[in-house]
Parts: structure tokens; sequence; C-alpha cells
């Protein structure tokens, strides 16, 4: 009797435990009312509504567990279980993420979708050595300059200071080519660096722009697709390892469709933020074929110089070859 009484016990315990709820905490830079935190507050509801309530995420927004590489950091220390990051933040756990943010790599959206869609098993499976878990792409969109001088032409940019997010060795590698001076600085300081001038300009896509309130402290928007900003869902293995088997695979069914969405929304508002930075005033600048040639020859230049140094040469060729 004795002994049935204490298995009892340890199965009534054991079933307390597994009916406890799993909380995962997750970052992002992106501010409250963004596309990405409505995106990652739809996914936490349905996660929730699939699993009965067994994980449930809580959304940390707007920067407040610090900058990406603070993100990052919190994550292999166990602080927070997973983060909507950026190409930098991607960057600083698997530096070869970055070659899908080389300067005029892609041309358009259905050019990013293919290199996406056929890359994605690598890089999860580049992240799992690392001891992350990439569940779906959260890309930002084509990046453009916002300056407070028009920029049609390399020219114009030489000795142009302009943001460099800290500690971003791609954005370091494309200045150097482009002769602009950075200016390294946390995203959360941009917005007080534009307006006490310590900085010229910044690169953002659209909805970025106006997310930071950057279009309010400048008054031009050269409109170039400069690099398309990768972003992706990640968790780090130890916070994965709080949900069961069962509960992975939902969580991993949700994500995927979610960041497809995600993405699609993302194009959206971008496109709808252009037309609202300019109803704030701001100048549209264009380029002339010259002057864009000019650039994208300056791409080429960088991602042969990062060979070696962020990926290797058959990662850029096979990522080369599926735009042909």
């Amino acid at each position: 009797m004795k002994r049935l009484m204490m298995a009892a016990l340890v199965a009534l315990s054991l079933f307390g435990l597994s009916a406890q709820a799993a909380e995962l905490k997750v970052a992002t830079l992106a501010p409250e009312g963004t596309t990405l935190y409505k995106g990652l507050n739809e996914t936490a509801k349905q996660i929730s509504t699939q699993t009965k309530g067994r994980v449930t995420l809580k959304i940390f927004a707007g920067g407040v567990q610090g900058d990406e590489k603070d993100v990052v950091r919190k994550m292999r220390y166990g602080q927070l279980d997973g983060a909507a990051l950026t190409g930098v933040g991607m960057g600083l756990i698997d530096p070869q993420i970055r070659v899908l943010e080389l300067p005029f790599l892609f041309e358009n959206a259905q050019q990013v979708d293919k290199v996406y869609g056929q890359l994605f098993d690598y890089f999860s499976k580049a992240f799992n050595q690392k001891d992350f878990e990439l569940l779906g792409w959260a890309e930002v969109g084509f990046v453009k300059i916002f300056a407070n001088q028009p920029i049609k032409n390399k020219k114009d940019l030489k000795g142009m200071k302009m943001w460099m997010w800290e500690g971003d060795p791609l954005a370091e590698a494309m200045y150097q080519a482009m002769g602009v001076t950075p200016v390294p600085l946390a995203i959360t300081d941009v917005l007080t660096s534009l307006q006490t001038n310590l900085i010229d300009a910044a690169y953002a896509p659209e909805l970025g722009a106006i997310a930071f309130q950057w279009h309010t402290k400048t008054k031009f928007m050269t409109d170039v697709n400069l690099v398309n900003g990768t972003g992706g869902i990640l968790f780090s293995k130890k916070g994965w390892s709080k949900v069961s088997a069962g509960d992975q695979k939902i969580i991993r069914n949700i994500i995927g469709q979610q960041a497809q969405q995600l993405v699609a929304n993302t194009r959206r508002d971008n496109d709808l933020s252009k037309q609202a930075i300019q109803a704030a005033g701001l100048k549209i600048v264009q380029l002339d074929p010259k002057a864009l040639d000019e650039l994208k020859t300056i791409g080429k230049e960088v991602r042969e110089n990062l060979v070696g140094k962020l990926y290797s040469q058959d990662l850029l060729n096979k990522v080369l070859g599926l735009l042909n």
C-alpha cells in the first residue's frame, strides 16, 4: 500500500510539472504598435491557444532589453529565451548570415523569396550548431538612406557622417568602400544623434524610419535598395528546451506561417510608409543610372572583400547562383 501511495504521489507530481505553463521571454527592438510587434503578439496568441496554455510568450518590445548585442548575450545566459533579431543580431551568433545583406545583392522581392526559401534549411542547421533554433524569417525590407542633404551619387556620400550600427562589420566594410564617415552607435541612440547633428544620415527601410521617428529629423530619403535587411525569429536551445517535443512542433508550424504573413505585411507597410514619409515633407531623391551602376560596382567589391571574414566563397557562390 505504501508503495502504491508513493507511486501515486510521484505521478501527481509529474503531472503537475507537465501541466505547468512554460513562459518564454522574447525580445525585439520593434516598438509597440509596429508591424513586427503586432505579428509577434498574434503569434503569442496562437501559441497559447493551440498549446492550451502550456506555452506562453512574454514580449519585450522597443529595445527595453537593450540593443541586439545585449539581447543575444541575455539569450546565451538564459535571461531571455528568444528574440526577433535583425541581421546584425543574427550575425553575432553566426556571421555568415550577413551574406544575405550584401549591398545591391537583390533587385526585387522575388529574388529575396527564392534565396531565403532555398537557404532556410542551411541556415537553420547553422544556427542549431551554435545552440540556437531559427524558426522563421522576419525581414525588415529594402534599406534606404535618410539624410539632411540630398544624396544622388557616391560623391555626395564622401565625408558624410552616417550612423553605423555599433560593431557591424558589414556596414563598416560598405562605408569604407563608399567613403562614408562612420559614427558607431547603438540603434537606440540614433534619433538623439540626428537631433543634435552628431550624425548627418542613417539607413533604414521606410517602416523602420517611421517606427523610430528618424524621418522627423531628416529632410531627404534616397530611394535606393541599398541592402535587403534580413531578420529572424530565434530561440536559444536552453529556452527551447523548456517546451515539450509536441509543443515544439506546434510552435514551429505557427511561427513558420506567421513569419510568411509578417514578411508580406512588412512589405505592404514599407510601401505605405513611403507615402507617409512624402506626406511628412521629406523629398525623395532618385539615383540616375550612372550613379546606381557606380554603387553596384562598389557592392561587388564589398562582397568579395568579406569572403573568408563573414562567409565562405562557396556560400557566396551558392547565393549568387540562386539569383541567376
